[in-house]
């Protein structure tokens, strides 16, 4: 990064005072920073200060007051840029990460299952000089300029910070997304502070089969996808494939997924994904199924979907989920892609349903698929979740810094695609351990460095 990371040393108030800040020598020569009055930039935080040049020293340093305006303390790591333009010092950058919930009682685990990852987050940003804190839609409010955030030092606490350079959408529920007071904080943040917020939407299988349907070169790993609005489209595609899957528009982890499969001329196969395996129930005829589900259908949206031949282990269906991010030119590339086979007596592979994880080549070589085409099936895989990514990118008006892409191979070596995930689990590709950042973290933060311009 070009951008030099700098260690913030805290004064006490009475010796230094609130508008002043003392640079080394060598990092105001290096950054070309003028020894006069500029605007100190931190998120939104903007304020007016005079610079002291300070010989044989590389870091910064300001007054305690300053420093708890900002929220940072002793020994913070920055990162800093002049910009001429604005003649403005910004250090950061500043990412907030706005999360569904939050425990205030629980001190060790303040925000549930995700608490070991917001740690890896928070180690990692010290590793890059970036800045990192959580913050729930109850933070929220008229003000968003300073905003309730919980940050780590030798423990969880809150304190108040500028709002963020950038935002990372965690909101794992489409209720929390469309609240008016989250809707009101994105628009305000983009529009006043120039802030950039990426995965700042879900996204619905219909919405994303539609998209992608309108690039020719996309429509390849396309299985052929309506809206079931009606007892003809059941009818219609039933006409055509056996199997065909149901899948609720918005729904996520297998949740609700039917398989419709043909057991006799006339008759069909419903199976329903439970947590505790497949329910069947068989019926006479269409006619009959559709009647049955067609009460769920006034509250629940269904995709209906062609059934693929997929590859299996030991008749346990095998698909793959590739973790695509946008790296530190803003690019999308894959950061990883794990197998994951359904459990015993499950037709979807989610590991919330008995699934297991797997390295691709391994789920490849225990699977019925084919000799002659083992050997390009990982790069086919990376291939295809880079072309959809872009295709998400060019077609959904929406910013996304990454994307969970489930993706199945046939029979025959093709490659097809399953769903698209605009919150992807961070438990889906490597197991976390503490004290390891992975990957997916630090492309997090150089996408994050990215959009500020650090």
């Amino acid at each position: 990064m070009s951008t030099p990371k700098i260690n913030v040393r805290v004064i006490s108030s009475g010796i230094l005072s609130d508008d002043v800040l003392m640079l080394g020598e060598n990092l105001m020569k290096r950054l070309k920073i003028p020894a006069e009055q500029l605007t100190l930039q931190f998120g939104s935080f903007r304020h007016s200060v005079a610079i002291v040049p300070v010989p044989r020293y590389e870091g910064l340093r300001m007054s305690q007051t300053l420093a708890r305006r900002l929220g940072v303390y002793e020994g913070t790591p920055l990162r800093a840029q002049y910009l001429a333009s604005t003649r403005s010092l910004a250090l950061g950058p500043l990412i907030g990460v706005l999360i569904s919930k939050d425990y205030p009682n629980a001190a060790d685990k303040p925000f549930g299952d995700i608490t070991l990852f917001c740690r890896e987050l928070t180690e990692a940003c010290n590793n890059y000089g970036a800045f990192v804190y959580f913050f729930t839609p109850a933070a929220l409010g008229l003000n968003n300029a300073v905003l309730q955030g919980w940050v780590y030092r030798n423990g969880w606490r809150q304190i108040l910070m500028p709002a963020p350079d950038v935002v990372h959408n965690r909101l794992t529920s489409r209720k929390l997304e469309n609240l008016p007071v989250v809707k009101r904080f994105i628009k305000e943040i983009k529009q006043n502070d120039g802030a950039h917020v990426f995965n700042e939407k879900f996204l619905d299988k219909s919405e994303v089969f539609e998209a992608l349907k309108k690039d020719g070169n996309l429509h390849q790993y396309l299985p052929e996808s309506r809206s079931l609005r009606s007892f003809a489209v059941l009818k219609s595609m039933c006409s055509r494939y056996s199997p065909v899957f149901l899948k609720p528009v918005r729904g996520s982890l297998g949740k609700g997924i039917i398989r419709l499969a043909r057991v006799g001329p006339d008759s069909w196969q419903a199976s329903y994904a439970t947590l505790s395996g497949t329910r069947r129930q068989t019926f006479e005829n269409l006619g009959k199924l559709y009647a049955s589900i067609s009460a769920k259908m006034k509250s629940v949206h269904y995709l209906i979907q062609q059934g693929l031949n997929l590859i299996d282990v030991g008749g346990r269906p095998v698909d793959f989920r590739a973790l695509v991010q946008k790296n530190a030119k803003g690019r999308w590339t894959v950061t990883s892609i794990v197998g994951r086979t359904a459990g015993t007596d499950h037709f979807v592979s989610n590991l919330a349903r008995g699934g297991t994880l797997s390295k691709v080549k391994e789920a490849v070589v225990k699977s019925n698929l084919p000799l002659p085409y083992r050997a390009n099936a990982a790069l086919k895989l990376k291939q295809a979740a880079l072309e959809i990514a872009e295709g998400i990118d060019e077609r959904i008006p929406a910013e996304f810094g990454e994307l969970g892409i489930d993706l199945a191979l046939d029979t025959s070596g093709r490659v097809w695609l399953l769903e698209v995930n605009s919150k992807p689990s961070k438990n889906d590709n490597t197991p976390l351990t503490e004290g390891k950042i992975r990957p997916s973290v630090r492309m997090m933060i150089q996408y994050a460095c990215y959009l500020s311009g650090f």
